[in-house]
């Protein structure tokens, strides 16, 4: 096996995997490492949404240009990442609805097709909705999801067309460094040499920064979706939603399905290796009441299964991309939940801040992890509160 490379990417998610995009296509011989699987972590556990709306505009700045590859995927990548428009809807809690207001402006600002629709207009949208507890929400007509699998193997499919590498079932257990720059990768597979090592590991980015020589803040993070059969009477698709009023999102899923996702009472803080891949006891309870509240007609429905997986999480939420510790070692993690939608632009970005020592498609700064020492955490100029507590 070749053990050398430009780059060696330590990660096989989303992001793992579109960093490998655009280096190849830069012509740099990309190798990623990965301990499982592809996709086998936050990644393969991903609800998969596709929308722009943050309420910190270099996110959705982030998310605005992905949006460009997941709705031109064929052309731009190749294959298929199963990008479904549904139409998304952004609801707030009263009190945060001046910030939604705001938020929306710097969205149109970008060029984000956006604007705001009354709960009357919710109501028609999405008829078996309940409506009483907002009164102004944010639609986006051209948003949905895609298949965060899919759209990661054909990134790496792609890849590989340009000469990068994907090894699997591959621990990596140490980072060695020479004169104060990284040069090499010990593996359960051996060794492996490169001048530049990226750290994209996910709930694991901790540990591998710790190899480096590197405190990276970022903690595992659970969490857990379930899947419900819609009952006849909704067998039609309706909008992808985050309902921050009842901390909660749900989109439909092909199959007459509706997958919901909770953004409160996630696990922070345990061993990922501990968990499981199902939802643990009283979730499935919490997660049917709150959208039989916002959709009564699903309490026809029924259980059809649930999924778990860990992602990185930051003390401000928000990701950590560039440069740390020793010479030639990158940080791309701590994406809190909200890194399958920002991918293709994440991974350009790194990209161009590798190669170039700057960045063209996003202004990515203040991302950077220097921010936390600096106790300079992001937050939104309008910002809403905190979500995944």
């Amino acid at each position: 096996m070749d053990n050398t490379a430009d780059v060696i990417i330590i990660g096989g998610g989303v992001n793992g995997a579109s960093l490998g995009f655009h280096l190849s296509q830069r012509g740099l011989k990309a190798l990623i490492l990965e301990k499982r699987f592809l996709a086998a972590e936050a990644t393969g556990h991903s609800s998969g949404l596709v929308r722009m709306h943050y309420d910190l505009e270099a996110e959705s700045r982030l998310a605005w240009t992905s949006f460009e590859y997941f709705r031109n995927w064929s052309q731009m990548v190749g294959g298929n990442c199963g990008f479904t428009r549904t139409g998304f809807i952004q609801i707030v809690r009263p009190e945060y609805e001046d910030a939604l207001r705001e938020n929306v402006k710097m969205h149109q600002r970008i060029g984000i097709p956006t604007f705001l629709i009354s709960s009357d207009d919710v109501r028609r949208l999405a008829p078996g909705f309940v409506t009483d507890d907002f009164s102004t929400a944010a639609y986006e007509p051209e948003s949905g999801y895609a298949d965060p699998t899919s759209t990661t193997r054909s990134l790496i499919e792609a890849a590989r067309q340009k000469g990068a590498r994907l090894v699997q079932d591959c621990q990596v257990t140490g980072i060695k460094t020479e004169g104060g720059h990284v040069s090499a990768v010990e593996s359960s597979q051996g060794e492996f040499f490169a001048p530049l090592i990226v750290n994209v590991a996910g709930a694991w980015a901790a540990q591998v920064g710790r190899m480096a020589g590197v405190e990276v803040p970022v903690e595992s993070w659970r969490h857990e979706t379930l899947f419900i059969r819609r009952p006849p009477e909704l067998s039609l698709p309706h909008p992808t939603v985050i309902d921050d009023a009842l901390s909660m999102y749900f989109r439909p899923e092909t199959g007459g399905l509706t997958l919901v996702g909770l953004e409160d009472s996630n696990v922070i803080g345990e061993i990922p290796e501990d968990g499981s891949d199902r939802a643990r006891p009283g979730f499935v309870e919490r997660a049917v009441e709150r959208i039989c509240r916002r959709v009564p007609a699903m309490e026809n429905g029924s259980l059809h299964s649930t999924l778990a997986g860990y992602d990185g999480i930051t003390p401000d939420q928000r990701a950590i991309l560039g440069p740390a510790g020793p010479d030639g070692f990158y940080l791309a993690c701590g994406f809190s939940g909200t890194g399958f939608k920002i991918a293709p632009a994440v991974g350009a970005c790194m990209a161009e801040l590798i190669l170039d020592g700057k960045t063209h498609s996003v202004d990515i700064s203040s991302f950077r992890y220097q921010r936390f020492s600096d106790g300079d955490l992001l937050a939104g100029e309008h910002a809403y509160e905190d979500i995944w507590r």
